[in-house]
């Protein structure tokens, strides 16, 4: 009686085991998921996840938003009051970059989104940078596009400069 419960039980170990290896990686998954930090555009409250190198602080997508979250080619704009920070120019899904370029006082960080920003391994496959810039002059042209259908000249004219520069950054 014994015997046949052991051999019963073993019997069940790796169906119980493979359930338990399952509901493991299922929750991991989700606790990765639900780590990121999402922040809200104080105006049009699309939700997103902001690179890290951006800081914290207010945000600002210029873009579409999709069931409420950023989507496809635009930017993030960090803001303090009147003073403009760093920004993403890029794709975002779901509101979650996938590619594209933070614009940093002290130069570009270019690549995919991973982990919590953008180009933040230690080497960038050279496709994939230059995929990052071009979808970036995209994102910029695309800014320039909204502020010239709002008849803000200096904005449009800005934008599409900007994305001049991130275009060159490909040659």
């Amino acid at each position: 009686m014994t015997a046949g419960r052991v051999r019963g039980g073993m019997g069940r170990l790796p169906v119980t085991a493979v359930i338990v290896l399952a509901a493991a990686l299922y929750s991991h998954a989700g606790a990765v998921a639900g780590d990121r930090q999402w922040s809200q555009d104080p105006g049009s409250h699309c939700k997103f996840v902001a690179p890290a190198s951006l800081t914290s602080g207010p945000t600002f997508w210029i873009g579409v938003c999709v069931d409420g979250k950023a989507s496809g080619e635009g930017m993030l704009r960090r803001r303090d009051g009147d003073r403009v920070g760093p920004a993403f120019f890029g794709r975002m899904k779901e509101g979650v970059p996938e590619i594209g370029v933070v614009d940093l006082a002290d130069g570009f960080r270019a690549g995919r989104f991973s982990g919590d920003d953008i180009g933040g391994q230690a080497e960038t496959d050279p496709q994939e940078r230059l995929d990052a810039f071009h979808i970036a002059a995209e994102a910029a042209r695309a800014v320039s596009a909204g502020y010239a259908a709002e008849k803000n000249a200096g904005s449009a004219r800005h934008y599409e400069e900007l994305a001049d520069t991130l275009e060159q950054q490909t040659d």
